[in-house]
């Protein structure tokens, strides 16, 4: 035991430590150090912290992981304390050797090295800054009430910031398969608390280095007098938030509406868009809100539609008002599941309709929500006059089929 701490203690006082890895945790009956008794791995890297070269401990329990960090000296005594009391393996990394011990359940110690001669290089990256899609540190997050003063995600909001990361994520990828031609112009309707949209906004601008014109679009004036005070304490250009429904959203404003809606923000951020729109979001829009936000799209001829639907109630509605069952809507639960793939599949079908190559997708994991579809419609070349037959007798036979009179999105046909 003293060989491989004194090997760890050399490669922390000569800059060699590149990594360790503790595993095989004793029993936990034998474990009497309780406040590890569900631990199950713990590993160890070099990190730059403000300056300073820290080590970087993941402890990784049965259901969750935390990360903390220590000095050389600490990180010695914290190793000191775990083997052999918690675990009976540990390997160290360094640059020049991989150094094994492993405790047998008597207590018996054996130390085997290995000359590395390959060349091995450190990661003093922070794993946290290096994986994130954007950046916590950005003042408007703190604003937004995500993060610290000091740029650091609150513990209430990791899952809702990973869900955002995942977001970016999914869009930058559907957008890269889109051609466009100079400034973007994206409408993300029903924005909400700005989550989602100020993301989007930070990717693409400063990550992408595209040339956007970003517009929220939310109902409740509070929000929208809020968000716009955040986008001009921050400085952020081509960007604004408008109060208006979905339905009611018209992207190319008069001149005095644009005043007003606009009045917090300063003469070099207001901006107006064309009668046109390039991408349209809508995530989470509640039942024919989506459907609203889709017929936007296909009006302004956007390249781009991503909807991530919410409640379908409308289909649902209408198929327990005619009462046609069949063997899978015959029971409740899958009536429910059956109405929102109808809802979507005719949204789908719609949008090929209008020339939109469709794909839908898992927006996020189903242990979170059930509600995770993404759908998702690139603009391509407008459909013959036989393929739009075909869709058309799609959508009636499906109609037919569940005892639907009328999709709220055919409304678009009138």
């Amino acid at each position: 035991m003293q060989k491989f701490i004194n090997k760890l203690e050399s490669s922390l006082k000569d800059g060699s430590f590149v990594k360790l890895t503790l595993s095989k945790t004793i029993r936990q009956q034998d474990n009497k150090t309780t406040s590890f008794a569900d631990l199950r791995n713990v590993y160890v890297k070099p990190i730059i912290l403000r300056n300073e070269k820290m080590y970087s401990f993941t402890y990784r329990y049965e259901r969750r992981d935390e990360t903390k960090n220590y000095d050389a000296e600490q990180t010695l005594d914290i190793i000191n304390q775990l083997v052999p009391n918690v675990f009976l393996n540990a390997a160290l990394f360094t640059l020049t050797e991989d150094v094994t011990i492993l405790i047998s359940k008597k207590g018996k110690a054996t130390v085997m090295t290995k000359a590395v001669k390959e060349q091995r290089e450190q990661n003093v990256e922070h794993d946290k800054v290096k994986n994130r899609l954007i950046n916590p540190e950005n003042p408007w997050w703190f604003k937004l009430g995500l993060t610290t003063r000091e740029g650091k995600v609150t513990a209430d909001m990791q899952h809702k910031f990973k869900q955002i990361c995942k977001y970016v994520e999914i869009v930058d990828g559907v957008m890269k398969n889109v051609k466009f031609d100079g400034k973007i112009r994206i409408a993300d309707m029903g924005a909400g608390k700005g989550y989602l949209t100020f993301a989007l906004y930070e990717y693409l601008t400063q990550k992408c280095k595209y040339d956007i014109a970003m517009e929220g679009v939310e109902i409740r004036p509070d929000l929208v007098a809020k968000i716009n005070e955040i986008i001009k304490e921050s400085d952020l250009k081509d960007f604004r938030f408008v109060e208006s429904s979905i339905e009611a959203y018209a992207c190319q404003q008069t001149t005095d509406n644009r005043q007003q809606t606009s009045s917090n923000l300063s003469d070099s951020q207001v901006f107006s868009f064309s009668d046109s729109i390039d991408v349209l979001i809508a995530l989470h829009a509640c039942n024919t809100a989506t459907d609203d936000a889709i017929i936007k799209g296909i009006e302004s001829g956007a390249k781009l539609i991503i909807c991530a639907p919410c409640c379908h109630k409308q289909i649902r509605q209408e198929m327990e008002k005619s009462k046609v069952v069949d063997a899978i809507t015959r029971y409740g639960i899958f009536m429910e599941r059956q109405a929102v793939m109808i809802t979507d599949t005719i949204r789908a079908l719609i949008l090929e309709y209008f020339g939109y190559k469709t794909q839908v997708m898992e927006f996020i994991e189903m242990e979170h929500t059930p509600k995770n579809v993404l759908l998702v419609g690139r603009k391509a070349g407008e459909p013959s006059v036989e393929e739009k037959a075909s869709i058309l007798k799609e959508i009636n036979n499906l109609k037919e089929r569940y005892g639907i009179e009328k999709h709220y999105l055919e409304k678009i046909f009138i």
